[in-house]
């Protein structure tokens, strides 16, 4: 049972995410300041934290950065804050995605599944399906996906996207985290150097390269996301 820790200063928002969660079989924590939340992450270990920015005693992203100091467990930040600068900042600070408040139950459980069904960056499956295609993370390629889940029974046969290393390096990142928003400034520093933070723009020549190989219909992407102001995230 996937164990969901929630943390948040409104008792409403506590009850809600708690009746809704344990409904759908998550096994459910919940605390109301950034310190209980410390507190109980490392005492039960949760497998996801749904986390509040506006806390009483803790900025939640001082509380992320607590919890990046010995964790990788997945968070989601949600939070009334309208300014793309709170949530560049929870990105940065180790969030894997952001929901504005207020925001829909269903909307947060989708997010939810999303990042549950995470694959590791070192383990797992290394092939990771997008639309037609089979990215093939150990061979680092892209070839057509046969009918079924399995890897290609004839990889001779197979149509291949031919990709240059920058567009590999960007859909690398974005597919080893399914779900997981990716801001701007992590996919600059991880693949152009952190002396690029600021070259917004190769994102988005990049974004747009790839999805003219790999989306069906490069103007309408149901892959490869954009987060305006914010980052990217792969949808399988």
């Amino acid at each position: 049972m996937t164990r969901v820790l929630v943390v948040d200063d409104s008792p409403q928002i506590l009850a809600t995410l708690r009746l809704n969660l344990r409904a759908r079989d998550y096994d459910v924590r919940v605390a109301p300041d950034g310190g209980q939340a410390l507190t109980r992450a490392a005492d039960w270990h949760p497998d996801l934290v749904v986390l509040d920015l506006g806390l009483p005693d803790l900025d939640g992203v001082e509380v992320i950065r607590g919890l990046r100091g010995w964790s990788r467990v997945p968070i989601i930040v949600l939070s009334g804050r309208a300014g793309s600068r709170d949530k560049v900042d929870a990105l940065d600070a180790g969030a894997d995605d952001y929901v504005t408040k207020p925001f829909g139950v269903d909307e947060l459980l989708a997010r939810i599944r999303a990042i549950t069904r995470r694959v590791p960056s070192d383990e797992g499956s290394p092939t990771v399906r997008l639309g037609e295609w089979l990215v093939d993370l150990s061979r680092k390629t892209v070839t057509t996906a046969p009918p079924g889940d399995g890897p290609p029974a004839d990889r001779a046969a197979a149509r291949r996207a031919h990709l240059t290393p920058t567009e590999w390096g960007v859909l690398e990142r974005l597919v080893r985290n399914p779900g997981k928003l990716i801001s701007q400034r992590q996919l600059l520093s991880e693949v152009w150097g952190p002396a690029h933070l600021k070259e917004t723009h190769y994102l988005r020549v990049y974004l747009a390269s790839l999805r003219r190989k790999l989306e069906p219909d490069p103007s309408r992407p149901r892959h490869l996301i954009t987060e305006p102001g914010m980052g990217y995230r792969f949808e399988p």
